[in-house]
């Protein structure tokens, strides 16, 4: 009877963890399926670098647009666009331009072309707590790298259950580092500002900028 009993309760825990990933997949499945119905999104949020062992605190905060492919983000003093095929960092500070024919990034980096799909590839899922922040119902759902050699320890995602939007992204680094990446303002299908994912290569030469191709 003990044996049954045990191979019953390993069975049922084997459902439950499944249902549990399949629910947790699907509630970011949904998100990313409403947003990505939208031609063109703007996002401003708040960033916070924390790693309280090495007594490191940054905050800033950015804003971001992306129509499919190409996307325009202003952060850290830096903006960067994507035309659907080169890349341009420009560095007011530097006064240059660099240029790239492709995103080199490493497959863990969160770019703005991932941001609504990168938890489906490479993590397992669990359904977090659900918390009240800021009068917002936010459902947290857990994701594990499934790369053991992975940098990162584990990424909590926030979803704001009204709008079905992401509502905070909170990444734990194994050198107990935290990236906290909030959305303070969130809006879809705005007017498009004209060259907003152009690069005015004219303009920053009259400006001196140092251009690197």
């Amino acid at each position: 009877m003990k044996n049954i009993l045990l191979i019953l309760t390993v069975l049922l825990g084997n459902f439950l963890f499944a249902q549990n990933e399949a629910a947790a997949k699907k509630l970011l499945d949904d998100v990313s399926e409403n947003i990505q119905k939208n031609d063109h999104i703007y996002i401003k949020f708040d960033y916070s670098l924390i790693n309280k062992e090495a007594g490191v605190e940054q905050n800033n905060h950015g804003e971001l647009s992306i129509q499919g492919e190409k996307y325009n983000v202003n952060f850290f003093g830096t903006l960067q666009i994507y035309d659907g095929n080169k890349t341009y960092t420009i560095i007011p500070e530097n006064e240059e331009v660099n240029i790239s024919t492709a995103d080199d990034d490493n497959e863990e980096t969160l770019t703005p072309q991932k941001f609504y799909t990168f938890y489906k590839k490479g993590y397992s899922y669990s359904m977090g707590k659900k918390q009240k922040i800021k009068g917002k119902d936010i459902q947290f759902v857990k994701l594990i790298p499934i790369d053991s050699n992975s940098d990162i320890a584990e990424v909590k995602i926030g979803v704001d259950l009204k709008s079905n939007n992401i509502y905070t992204i909170i990444e734990k680094g194994k050198n107990g580092t935290l990236t906290i990446l909030t959305v303070k303002k969130f809006k879809t299908d705005q007017k498009i500002k004209e060259g907003l994912f152009k690069f005015d290569r004219k303009k920053y030469e009259d400006l001196g900028y140092m251009i690197n191709d």
